[in-house]
């Protein structure tokens, strides 16, 4: 694959990479602006390149996925190098979007019970519902194989519904026949 090519890809393949490397910085904005710069720097500077073994899509949120974990490696050996020291970061400032997000009443409890979620099944429910990959693309984006990321997904989903069950909104939806799920949570995928 030529530059021009491989620059016409990223661009294409832009807002869903994005989504995906927000995921993988469980949701920090501006980590996931900087993981999905290096990404590009990585890919257009040579030092990650696509062969043709699998799509690209997977192949580009694959390198997103490893770039994330080592940003979030360097992220932790400074703050206990901070902590050394008896410092401490300050919290993050929540953006505008999450801010009007708040405000609805079942969205903030969707968000909630994703994040509770262990690592790799959130990550593979994001991957399948958001990201529209199949589990086998899923599996080959995570390096995991199919069975275990159809683990994962099954026991996200599982858990997900366990929790969302036990909230008060959601068994208020239930007694008065109202749609639960998917389309009574805007952005939500059970």
């Amino acid at each position: 694959m030529d530059d021009s090519q491989l620059r016409h890809e990223l661009e294409a393949r832009h807002p869903e990479s994005f989504g995906w490397a927000l995921c993988c910085c469980r949701r920090d904005r501006h980590r996931a602006e900087d993981v999905l710069q290096q990404t590009y720097l990585k890919i257009l500077g040579g030092m990650a390149r696509f062969e043709g073994r699998g799509s690209f899509k997977t192949w580009l949120f694959a390198v997103i996925r490893r770039t994330a974990l080592d940003e979030r490696r360097r992220h932790w050996l400074g703050a206990l190098r901070l902590l050394a020291y008896g410092r401490q970061r300050p919290p993050a400032e929540p953006d505008a979007a999450d801010a009007l997000l708040d405000c609805q009443t079942l969205q903030p409890a969707f968000r909630a019970a994703l994040e509770e979620l262990a690592p790799r099944q959130h990550e593979v429910l994001h991957l399948a519902f958001y990201q529209d990959l199949s589990l086998t693309e899923a599996a080959d984006v995570m390096g995991i194989s199919i069975g275990s990321a159809r683990q994962h997904y099954d026991r996200g989903k599982a858990a997900l519904r366990r929790k969302l069950g036990t909230l008060r909104e959601f068994q208020e939806r239930d007694d008065h026949d109202q749609p639960t799920g998917r389309s009574a949570i805007p952005g939500a995928v059970l």
